[in-house]
Formats: C-alpha cells, sequence, structure tokens
C-alpha cells in the first residue's frame, strides 16, 4: 500500500532509537525526508546514518527536549534543513515514573510540555505547507489507573490534549492523533533493563499481554507511518493502542 509519504518531511523528537527510529524508519522506508533529535550526539549521529540507507534526505541534532529555548530552535532548524515539515512526530520521555518532585518534574518538563513545545514550534510551518499532521506517543499507562502515578498522570494529558488541538487545529488542516504503546522491548530500552534486573516486574508484564510476547518497536512504526500520511486523511484526534491486548486485563 502506497501511503502517500514520498517527498513528505518529516519531524520525529526523540528518534534516535526505540519507538522514535522505528517511527523515523518507517516512514523513510516510505520515501519521507526525516529529522530525528535526541539528547545524545553520538545516538543521533548513528541513527542519521541507519536512517540514510533507504536512499532519502536524513537531518539530525542533538537537542533537550525539556530546554525550551533548544527544542524551538531545533525545529526550525529541521524544518530549515528539511526545506519544510509536514508532519511532526512527539515522542519524547524523561521516564518520570517515580511519585515525588523529581518523577513528576521529568514527565511534565519533558512528556507533556515537550509535545506542547514542539508543537507551537512546529504549527507555523505546518501552516506554511497547507496542513499537515502531528502525531503524539503517550502510553497505555494513560489510558486507565497505573501504578506509576507520575507518568500514567502525564500520559493521560497528552490524549486529551490531542484531543484538544484535534479540534483547534482542523481549521488549519492539521490533524492530530496519538498512539498509546503497550510494553515494548528493544536493546538498551526500558524492559530490556527489567528483564535483566527486575525479573518478577518483566515477567508478571509478559503475563498480561494475550500474544505472551512484548511488543517490537517496528510494531508501533508501521501503526505511526499509516496515522501521519495521506491514507489516514480523515482519521484526526484519536488514540490508538497498539497493545497486542495487553490493556484487555
Amino acid at each position: 500500500m502506497d501511503l502517500g509519504l514520498k517527498g513528505k518531511r518529516v519531524v520525529v523528537t526523540g528518534g534516535s532509537r526505540g519507538i522514535g527510529y522505528a517511527i523515523a524508519e518507517a516512514c523513510a522506508a516510505e520515501g519521507a525526508a526525516v529529522s530525528v533529535c535526541a539528547r545524545g550526539a553520538d545516538g543521533v549521529a548513528a541513527a542519521v546514518e541507519r536512517l540514510k540507507r533507504h536512499g532519502g534526505f536524513v537531518h539530525g541534532q542533538a537537542c533537550d527536549v525539556g530546554d525550551p529555548a533548544a527544542l524551538a530552535g531545533y525545529v526550525d532548524a529541521a524544518a530549515a534543513a528539511l526545506g519544510g515539515l509536514d508532519v511532526l512526530v512527539n515522542n519524547p520521555s524523561g521516564f518520570g515514573s517515580t511519585d515525588d518532585e523529581d518523577g513528576w518534574r521529568k514527565g511534565i518538563d519533558v512528556d507533556l510540555m515537550g509535545v506542547v513545545r514542539a508543537t507551537w514550534a512546529a504549527r507555523p510551518h505546518l501552516e506554511k505547507a497547507g496542513g499537515g499532521a502531528v502525531l503524539n506517543i503517550s502510553s497505555i499507562s494513560g489510558v486507565g489507573p497505573s501504578a506509576n502515578i507520575a507518568y500514567g498522570a502525564v500520559k493521560a494529558a497528552v490524549i486529551q490534549l490531542t484531543q484538544s488541538h484535534a479540534m483547534t487545529l482542523a481549521r488549519q488542516k492539521i490533524r492530530v492523533n496519538c498512539i498509546a504503546p503497550g510494553s515494548i522491548e528493544f536493546p538498551g530500552g526500558v524492559w530490556a533493563r527489567r528483564k535483566a534486573e527486575a525479573r518478577e516486574v518483566y515477567d508478571r508484564t509478559l503475563a498480561s499481554i494475550p500474544f505472551g510476547r512484548m511488543g517490537l518497536p517496528e510494531e508501533i512504526g508501521r501503526v505511526a507511518a499509516f496515522l501521519v500520511s495521506d491514507a489516514a486523511s480523515w482519521v484526526t484526534g484519536q488514540t490508538v493502542s497498539v497493545d497486542g491486548g495487553q490493556n484487555l486485563k
């Protein structure tokens, strides 16, 4: 299926590995020009080189999404490098899972305000392009009650923000959707670490997934590529759980 992403200009925050990288790769494989950012310059450089294998233009820049000025500067620099902007994917996470000042601060500054600020910065570029798509990455922790109180509450706010932005930006022909991933495992990620360091937690979570396995980043990437593409032109304000049925129990 041709998703109509060829020639589109896509920015992915938190795009050097895991879910963010898989989204950038799915878009690049469809012919989009992509830009990724993350805090580590080495990780960004490695991601850029891997993405170039798909043959399209790739831009990358180190950026702390929790720094308002740095984030706005990155979005503008990415739009300049790509020659405009058609798609913004907000995939930042400070992984603020503790119910204390630090946990809440990480979640609000990165997971929530990182989405807000990147969308602020991207909006003029999207409007100049005649419209486009914004995709936010939340979590199934934001769909219902979560033991990770701060993380779940902030991810729930991202879902509500998605709906509000979808309503307010429709006149500018900007679609806004959200993915709520379940537990996704990849090298160096949260679940790979828990498998090694907190096996009881890992096994308990694994048992909650009907398919009996963790999800893969590319399984999020494929859904993301559809949602930001012209094939989803009449889809906005929606949150899609991509979790192998994990939240059914």
